[in-house]
């Protein structure tokens, strides 16, 4: 969700090549991002009742967004939306037991997603939060991980953090060391989204001019060059060039 969908189709549109299609106007203004003609990004356009923080929320395919809910509040943790009607599917939002956002969704999905490597796709999902094995458990028995596909599905644990790998690439992945009640939302529980580029300091560059803040880097890091940016309405975000994970 973003004050201004305008400003915010403007900014990515500029930043990581987005084209943009109507989306699903149940729950108000709302856009599908497209990247080399594929769906990889919704924009919400917040009411004006409503008081929300501007970031990226990351969603969770199944099979059934109600059974799903409901292993979600049998776990502790709070389903905030839904779930609803939506397009041609069907959605809820919730927060894991750390308060870290999160969507369900049941509906169709494009097989292109899963690709990952798309110039302005995202290019893999990261969970801060406090005990990071404790959320592999509530997020594998929410969506059947252990029951998932053993030749696709892969979660491997490597020393303070847990891996999720998916037909061999690895698409999300949950460190510990969050603080629930810091003031900086960057400490809180929550998911990051890192988006592919071809040049991270290209698009950093590109960012300052757009009117963002780049907040860490550029730099090297052990997966590729990184650099973590917060756009002009405060969402925060990463881009990163194509390393194999």
């Amino acid at each position: 969700m973003v004050p201004s969908l305008e400003a915010a189709q403007h900014f990515y549109g500029e930043l990581l090549g987005w084209r943009y299609r109507p989306g699903s106007q149940k729950l108000g203004h709302y856009m599908v991002a497209l990247a080399g003609g594929t769906a990889v990004a919704g924009l919400g356009e917040a009411r004006d009742t409503l008081r929300v923080l501007t970031a990226w929320t990351a969603y969770f395919a199944t099979d059934s967004v109600d059974a799903a809910a409901g292993r979600v509040r049998e776990r502790g943790a709070t389903v905030a939306v839904g779930p609803v009607g939506f397009g041609s599917g069907r959605v809820a939002w919730a927060a894991d037991p750390a308060g870290a956002v999160f969507g369900v969704w049941e509906g169709g999905t494009d097989p292109e997603w899963r690709g990952g490597g798309r110039p302005g796709a995202p290019a893999w999902l990261e969970l801060i939060t406090r005990d990071a094995f404790a959320a592999a458990l509530f997020y594998g028995e929410v969506f059947g991980w252990d029951r998932a596909d053993p030749e696709r599905y892969d979660i491997r644990y490597e020393h303070d953090r847990v891996l999720l790998r998916v037909d061999g690439r690895t698409v999300a992945g949950i460190s510990g060391g969050a603080v629930e009640d810091a003031p900086d939302p960057r400490v809180r529980p929550h998911w990051h989204v890192h988006f592919r580029v071809h040049d991270v300091d290209a698009t950093a560059e590109k960012a300052r001019a757009l009117g963002a803040e780049v907040v860490e880097g550029p730099a090297r890091t052990p997966t590729g060059r990184l650099a973590v940016i917060r756009d002009p309405q405060g969402a925060v975000f990463s881009v990163e060039t194509s390393v194999s994970r």
